[in-house]
């Protein structure tokens, strides 16, 4: 909380990384396979804050869906909300990244083919931020 008693705007951008984070790891194939073992870097956050949220004992939810695929990025959308409210929604632009080269790299075939699972953008387009 911060001196107004609300979820300050900075601990939502850990919210959406936490989020993020989790389903990055969750991609990741197995048997092997070297999809998402690598790095990714942000590059954009784009951020809409719809209402104050103050403390309370309920949690919230963290929705996270794949919003665009290409070449070398994809952006990532979110809304944080209860039951009745939205209170943010957001876009976040990840770059997959060699970090032992130094730089960033393109998704694979794989990568992108396990991304379109979870291509959504659609049922979140009323008010969802642009990337």
């Amino acid at each position: 909380m911060d001196a107004f008693g609300h979820v300050n705007n900075a601990v939502f951008v850990r919210y959406l990384e936490e989020a993020r984070i989790d389903f990055m790891r969750r991609l990741a194939p197995g048997d092997g396979s070297p999809s998402f073992k690598g790095g990714s870097v942000v590059a954009r956050h784009e951020i809409d804050y719809l209402r104050q949220l103050v403390h309370r004992p309920e949690p919230v939810t963290v929705e996270l869906w794949v919003r665009k695929i290409s070449a070398a990025s994809m952006t990532v959308g979110y809304e944080v909300k209860d039951e009745d409210t939205v209170y943010l929604r957001a876009s976040t632009v990840v770059v997959p990244f060699d970090f032992a080269a130094g730089r960033p790299r393109r998704l694979t075939a794989e990568e992108k083919a396990i991304l379109k699972e979870y291509l959504d953008d659609a049922a979140h387009q009323e008010g969802a931020v642009g990337a």
